[in-house]
């Protein structure tokens, strides 16, 4: 199982709270990964779905060994961008 650490903001509050998406909801998200895709710099960008159907997209940083990744923010698709991505899917086969 992969370590999941998450960045918190200066209250000491997982950032991912102010975009209204819990902890459970990450770690559901990336166990059911439609997308990882290399980000800026060292970053991942996942795309996932939670068991609610909500689709996620997750930017983090994976460990130098492998075996964990720190999650930096993550937010519900909406919009543009869900629509994107679920052209994307239907392009897959999915």
């Amino acid at each position: 199982m992969l370590d999941v650490r998450f960045y918190r903001d200066p209250e000491g509050t997982p950032h991912i709270w102010q975009h209204g998406v819990t902890e459970a909801e990450v770690i559901q998200a990336l166990t059911r990964q439609a997308e990882n895709r290399p980000g800026k710099d060292e970053s991942r960008i996942i795309i996932g779905r939670t068991a609610a159907g909500k689709v996620l997209k997750i930017v983090g940083v994976i460990d130098d060994d492998g075996g964990g990744l720190f999650v930096v923010t993550a937010f519900e698709l909406e919009g543009k961008q869900l629509l994107a991505f679920r052209r994307r899917e239907r392009k897959r086969g999915r």
